[in-house]
């Protein structure tokens, strides 16, 4: 008798969504099972960020459906088990803090009442570790370099300890040594079991762990499938890190959310 397959954890059905007057996602399906590694691609406008803010609430969908964990959208409640990655261009900045506490900040959810555990401090360590940022626990995020910055968000999400993480162009105006250690973190992550749901630019360093590409064109998912196959057919020319369209403004993070 077979066995009846898992509940995906991310099921995005028909997904329609419009920024202002502009649709945006014009029936999107996009489903991310457990373990999996899944890259949404496409040019400036196609709706990539649009798509994964749908996922986190930051965008509401106007059509379709959405389930998390195999709860529908809109009685899902349990954002410790998700870490968020913003865009750095478009995530806090000037914020007067170090760098442990930003990343301390991912791992609130998991905590009673703020007051941090031994097994709290010791997921904030881990995660300064895995993104090579222990030595500057200390120091205040201002004085980080881009590449750091881009570090520090992650190290947050990763404090957290999410089942399901999920990430904005991590790799957008990083150098290419940072891009390695986030690489390289992200494969450690990806061995303990976690979802990663990612929107790309360009695979870079993150190729080897992608087990699925989506493309988006204007809205719509135009492909499917193991990622060259992707690359080849729908080759991405011209993309621009920095994103100027209401697509990629991402706006604050829920406190729910704070990963």
């Amino acid at each position: 008798m077979n066995q009846p397959l898992p509940q995906p954890v991310i099921d995005l059905r028909g997904a329609t969504a419009s920024l202002g007057a502009r649709p945006v996602l014009r029936g999107v399906d996009l489903t991310v099972h457990t373990g999996e590694v899944v890259a949404l691609l496409g040019a400036n406008g196609s709706g990539k960020s649009t798509a994964v803010r749908s996922v986190i609430g930051q965008v509401p969908l106007t059509g379709g459906e959405l389930s998390l964990f195999g709860t529908p959208f809109r009685r899902f409640r349990d954002w410790a088990r998700i870490g968020y990655v913003p865009q750095r261009t478009t995530a806090a900045g000037g914020v007067p803090a170090t760098v442990r506490e930003v990343v301390t900040a991912g791992r609130l959810a998991r905590t009673k009442l703020g007051i941090l555990r031994k097994a709290d401090r010791a997921a904030v360590h881990r995660a300064l570790e895995l993104v090579g940022m222990a030595d500057r626990a200390k120091d205040s995020v201002n004085a980080l370099s881009g590449g750091q910055h881009q570090r520090v968000l992650i190290a947050r999400a990763l404090a957290g300890e999410p089942e399901l993480l999920i990430m904005d162009e991590p790799m957008a105006g990083v150098d290419l040594a940072s891009q390695e250690v986030l690489a390289s973190a992200l494969r450690e992550q990806v061995g303990r079991g976690t979802t990663v749901l990612l929107v790309l630019h360009e695979l870079g360093p993150l190729e080897p762990l992608i087990d699925r590409a989506v493309v988006l064109r204007d809205g719509c998912v135009v492909h499917d499938g193991p990622p060259p196959e992707a690359v080849g057919q729908h080759a991405l020319p011209g993309h621009d890190h920095v994103h100027p369209h209401a697509d990629a403004a991402a706006e604050p993070i829920r406190t729910g959310l704070l990963s």
